[in-house]
């Protein structure tokens, strides 16, 4: 099939992509030249494993195509995805003006059937509003305003992942409309997804609304879990419990479920923070409160700071003289992402509070180095205090604390002797529990995690031991004894 992808953001660059590797014909779409350039000389501009050799793999095949020229990327596809961004506005709610642009566009060009995909989040009702958009262009223009039809078809792919949800997807939500063109393009994205579908049927089919609804509360469901578990993580500080064995035990109720189950720093990236946001003022526009969604979105911002609030107790409130090691920048391992990442909350307090930091993460640092620079726009002398390192050991040189921020496999198994000879205090916060407690206590170290303890032995177990081996020497006797008397025979 032709297709073509409006956008070449991280959704739309991945949707085009897969498409592609399954044997499509794909024109990707994007208003930033040098972008473009990019990825015709075999680059990508954002960081996902798997992506780039599919990229270059297609392009090779000649079943991709990247361009800045709009009438011709909307006649190429017979199935036009929109995959701009929806980043939030200053209420909280989705910026719908990249997307209802998109679809003016494809209206003043269009000259065939389209099928109109909306793969951006968006908000419910957008489907409606971008009918109405095209519909106004093709009146505009003397044609038909029913030559086309608006599909919703959310995307469900997690950063770092992308390229295994999209091939192997968990469900294919498709929304369409009740008439004869959204029969039509309902058979149409049918078609594109058949592949998809070879071993078991993954497809949901439902109205637009419900489509578009559906993106937003199993985000909304995924960050509430993290929130709880954040929340039951701060709990178990207090009482000296351990969240890793909570999470287990109630993990392990097939009603509930081990994912998304961690406790942290807080969730960031494009997705959960902007969502949540958007689906509480989705509800208020309509009249709603949702209570438990405004909850979570506090929790989370509580959270990112959990690990400033430890350094203070460890530490104070002035913390100038002190240097702090950070591993993990991005708001998630194996991506770049710096969106919302709880790395620039910690980075921007503990710098507001006089601290050094040295920060090492293997992907992120050009687009941290970017946010944070826009973080500390009012107050860019401090930014003298922040250094970026290639080598994790480099960074941690003479730091007073190591603070791990992202979970990275890289981070998991470092030489800690060499790691604690590098620290001028051995100290770790974990801010992602990736740590045993008792095998960091065990090699020397300080260790400060979220809701985690390490185990200790009970005071009575010493004595417990004793008493069973006076009991074991007791029988042994009475065996002995008896043996000997001839009540018992070998």
């Amino acid at each position: 099939m032709k297709i073509t992808v409006i956008g070449t953001g991280y959704v739309g660059l991945v949707t085009g992509a897969c498409l592609a590797e399954q044997g499509n014909h794909v024109f990707c779409l994007d208003l930033n030249q040098e972008k473009i350039d990019i990825l015709n000389a075999g680059g990508v501009p954002i960081y996902e494993p798997g992506l780039k050799e599919i990229i270059e793999r297609n392009l090779a095949y000649g079943r991709l195509i990247f361009s800045t020229d709009v009438s011709a990327a909307v006649a190429y596809g017979d199935i036009q995805f929109i995959a701009v961004g929806t980043p939030p506005s200053e209420d909280g709610s989705a910026d719908l003006s990249y997307v209802l642009e998109a679809a003016r566009q494809i209206g003043r060009h269009m000259n065939r059937f389209k099928v109109v995909v909306n793969k951006s989040t968006v908000p419910v009702g957008t489907a409606d509003k971008v009918t109405e958009v095209i519909a106004q262009e093709l009146l505009n223009r003397s044609l038909p305003s029913e030559n086309f039809s608006v599909i919703s078809n959310p995307e469900f792919l997690k950063e770092g992942a992308a390229i295994e949800d999209f091939m192997r997807p968990d469900r294919i939500v498709i929304g369409s409309q009740a008439n004869a063109a959204g029969f039509a393009a309902k058979e149409m994205m049918r078609q594109l997804y058949a592949p998809f579908n070879r071993h078991h049927e993954r497809t949901y089919y439902m109205d637009v609304r419900s489509a578009e609804l559906t993106k937003y509360a199993a985000n909304a469901m995924l960050a509430t879990r993290i929130s709880f578990m954040n929340e039951i993580a701060n709990l178990a500080d207090v009482l000296g419990a351990d969240i890793e064995s909570v999470r287990q035990g109630i993990g392990s109720d097939t009603r509930i479920g081990y994912s998304f189950l961690y406790a942290g720093t807080g969730y960031g990236g494009s997705c959960f923070p902007k969502d949540v946001s958007a689906l509480a003022k989705i509800a208020e526009h309509h009249g709603q409160e949702l209570k438990l969604i405004k909850a979570v979105e506090e929790v989370n911002e509580y959270q990112k700071n959990i690990l400033v609030k430890k350094i203070i107790n460890r530490y104070g409130k002035d913390l100038a003289g002190k240097t702090f090691c950070l591993w993990g920048l991005a708001f998630k391992p194996n991506t770049d992402d710096m969106r919302e990442a709880p790395s620039r909350v910690v980075i921007r307090n503990l710098l507001m509070r006089g601290a050094q930091i040295k920060a090492h993460d293997p992907v992120a640092m050009h687009e941290a180095r970017l946010a944070i620079n826009g973080d500390m726009s009012d107050c860019t002398e401090l930014l003298e205090d922040l250094s970026f390192h290639e080598d994790p050991l480099d960074a941690a040189q003479g730091a007073d604390a190591l603070l791990i921020m992202t979970e990275w496999k890289s981070f998991r198994s470092p030489d800690f002797h060499t790691l604690k000879q590098a620290l001028a205090a051995p100290v770790i916060f974990d801010g992602r529990n990736i740590y045993d407690p008792q095998l960091i206590i065990d090699q020397g170290f300080e260790y400060e995690g979220i809701g985690r303890k390490a185990f200790q032995e009970p005071s009575y177990l010493p004595e417990l031991f004793i008493l069973k081996n006076q009991i074991m020497n007791q029988a042994s006797q009475i065996v002995s004894d008896a043996a000997s008397g001839g009540l018992i025979q070998h």
